[in-house]
């Protein structure tokens, strides 16, 4: 959850998370910059993977800032949220998260993080073999919850 001003450290650390819900009020930037102090907890890195090597240069080498509204634009947030509902929202987005269930998830993250790290051949290998052994755990309890019948309750 990001709410108010998000920049140099704080903005690396917001890098290292999966998903980010930031407020429509929220600013973010390399600061650091400005005052002569490097990158020094992956933003370099991580920043260029999220939002491409262009725009990252854009905003490592100006350490110009960027509303919430176009970090939204150019993928540096996931979500949106109106002031004060921040935490709220990624709490939410969270709880829905661990709803799911947790082999394949674990497995489809496992394999997007490693999107860029090998060759394609590779990488599909490594996703068929992740699904299998995320399939074997979870495949039975998935195939009876897709086959279930909705349930619906009248309104009165």
């Amino acid at each position: 959850a990001i709410e108010g001003v998000c920049v140099a450290g704080g903005l690396e650390l917001a890098l290292w998370c999966d998903l980010r819900v930031s407020s429509e009020t929220a600013r973010f930037g390399v600061f650091c910059r400005r005052v002569g102090v490097p990158l020094i907890d992956g933003g370099t890195v991580r920043l260029p993977r999220l939002i491409g090597a262009s725009r990252a240069m854009d905003l490592i080498l100006t350490g110009r800032e960027v509303d919430a509204r176009e970090a939204d634009q150019i993928g540096l947030v996931n979500r949106l949220v109106p002031r004060g509902q921040a935490r709220s929202s990624a709490e939410a987005l969270a709880s829905a998260l661990a709803s799911f269930p947790q082999a394949t998830l674990r497995a489809d993250l496992c394999s997007a993080r490693r999107a860029f790290e090998g060759p394609m051949e590779e990488l599909m290998k490594d996703e068929v073999i992740r699904a299998k052994d995320a399939l074997e755990l979870e495949a039975s309890e998935g195939a009876r919850r897709f086959g279930a019948r909705p349930r619906f309750e009248a309104e009165d």
